[in-house]
């Protein structure tokens, strides 16, 4: 069984339970997320192998995030402990519709410690999948750990897949992250972005010429997530279209992550060339119908669906 490896932050989402600004929140709920590891179980829990690669704090945050994925069948071979940082935290208001806004506590935390060496003896094989996002592609070991690591699965034949996922409070301006993850597109197969990153990247107001502007490099299949609008999915040969499911929105934490964990999921073992419109049409109303499902639930890994609620 190839197996989906997700490289990047995990922390603890501490969720308001109040609609408006976290400066009147009084109450909140711990839950363990970070969009890569929402990702990695997702995929787990749809049945098949995934794997987070991450460094965690020697605290109780820490603890309490390897106990998640363990608990989630998620494999824990490359989740490191350090002494030298604390587990990351992010704090998050929602409003009424349930739209979130993030404050980061990572000054730095263990995720940005993670190092090249410690991504060297990942197995990659052909058929594997690497997942990463934006928010550790910042300036800190952890950046040439993901490019080491991608490296590694390219030369292995394992596919690559980008979530840039932009949170532009964590950087220094917004121009630094976009050139970042400008250099970081065309290293990957698959592309997800939602349509306002789409827009903000390739500063191409239509949906069409933007996603087709994306199929550059290594790049082979682009997927855009536009919430109600439902969600396309672009290749150099055709395109499709699919809309969003219905769905009461509680909390719009890790939609996303489960939009693209499924597809992702759907992905594991086979080459994302060639794909026919039929098969993005199924892909993207299984990720729809996913997605649909987390954003009626609280949190993000703890809102991941079942096969049986997907399949």
């Amino acid at each position: 069984m190839n197996t989906l490896y997700a490289i990047g932050e995990m922390l603890i989402d501490f969720t308001a339970q109040e609609a408006g600004v976290l400066e009147t929140a009084t109450t909140f709920r711990k839950n363990a997320g970070g969009a890569p590891a929402n990702v990695a179980v997702c995929v787990a829990k749809l049945g098949k192998r995934a794997s987070v690669v991450t460094k965690l704090g020697n605290d109780a945050f820490g603890n309490f995030l390897a106990e998640t994925l363990m608990r989630e069948n998620v494999g824990t071979d490359f989740v490191f402990r350090t002494d030298e940082a604390n587990t990351a935290l992010a704090f998050v208001s929602r409003d009424e519709k349930g739209e979130r806004s993030f404050s980061f506590y990572r000054n730095p935390s263990s995720d940005m410690l993670l190092s090249e060496k410690e991504v060297g003896s990942i197995p990659f094989q052909k058929g594997d999948i690497l997942h990463f996002c934006s928010v550790d592609l910042c300036d800190a070991p952890v950046k040439k750990a993901h490019v080491a690591a991608i490296k590694r699965a390219r030369a292995a034949g394992a596919t690559v897949s980008f979530d840039p996922n932009l949170r532009y409070s964590l950087w220094k301006s917004a121009e630094e992250l976009l050139a970042t993850v400008r250099e970081f597109l065309p290293l990957a197969d698959i592309v997800k972005v939602s349509d306002e990153e789409l827009c903000d990247i390739t500063g191409i107001s239509c949906e069409k010429e933007a996603a087709e502007s994306l199929l550059t490099g290594e790049v082979k299949l682009v997927f855009v997530t536009k919430g109600a609008g439902g969600a396309s999915a672009y290749t150099k040969e055709t395109e499709a279209w699919q809309p969003a499911e219905s769905a009461k929105v509680v909390d719009t934490t890790g939609a996303g992550d489960s939009f693209i964990g499924t597809v992702l999921y759907q992905l594991l073992g086979r080459t994302v060339e060639g794909l026919r419109k039929e098969e993005l049409s199924e892909m993207l109303c299984r990720a729809n119908r996913a997605a649909g499902i987390v954003v009626s639930r609280e949190g993000a890994i703890p809102a991941m669906p079942a096969r049986k609620e997907v399949f």
